[in-house]
């Protein structure tokens, strides 16, 4: 995928939500930044600040954290058309404990804070758009949280394969069982029991 491919998926992905005209699109254009990454490579990691927002237009990536015990959680998985970031610190301008990391070989567009403080002001559309994402994301952690605390693992797995059919196949085994919650091996039994279609 090309530069200008990235970029025009980029304000097609904006123009789904919001309006925008040919004036802001020419406003937006200069204020994006194109990066890529190989797999495996980190985008943030813990004691750095995350001072862009983050749009995934090729490839895919997860956010985790480690604890104490240097068990991993992943919090976060993005694969293209979806933003990926630790709003945490980028809200409030405090250091991250989260890694966000390259799952394949990726193609970002970021826009840092600086410019989209002045795009708010130049494309008042925008504004919007962002503050639907922020509640679109605060609302689907409402969501998994509520989820991880009162559904059984086996129902947790049935829907995400339901809701994420793609992502399955885009990340190992390892990574979808850390985002569910538990262990690989009883990932494998709840895919056979899936499959199986015993309940």
């Amino acid at each position: 995928m090309d530069t200008d491919n990235s970029i025009l998926q980029l304000i097609k992905h904006f123009k789904e939500i919001v309006v925008l005209d040919d004036t802001d699109v020419e406003l937006i254009v200069p204020r994006l930044e194109i990066k890529k990454i190989n797999r495996k490579e980190y985008l943030l990691q813990p004691g750095q600040v995350s001072r862009h927002m983050r749009y995934i237009a090729k490839g895919s990536m997860r956010v985790y954290y480690i604890d104490e015990k240097s068990q991993e959680y992943t919090l976060q998985l993005g694969i293209e058309n979806w933003w990926i970031n630790d709003l945490y610190s980028y809200l409030s301008g405090k250091t991250s404990r989260m890694f966000i990391q390259a799952n394949e070989p990726t193609t970002l567009i970021q826009i840092s804070q600086k410019n989209l403080e002045i795009l708010y002001k130049e494309v008042p559309n925008l504004s919007d758009f962002f503050r639907l994402k922020m509640q679109s994301a605060y609302v689907a952690l409402q969501e998994r949280t509520i989820e991880n605390m009162s559904i059984d693992a086996y129902s947790r797995y049935n829907a995400f394969i339901k809701d994420y059919r793609n992502l399955e196949q885009r990340f190992p085994q390892y990574i979808i069982a850390s985002y569910l919650g538990i262990t690989p091996e009883f990932l494998s039994f709840l895919r056979k029991k899936h499959a199986s279609g015993i309940s």
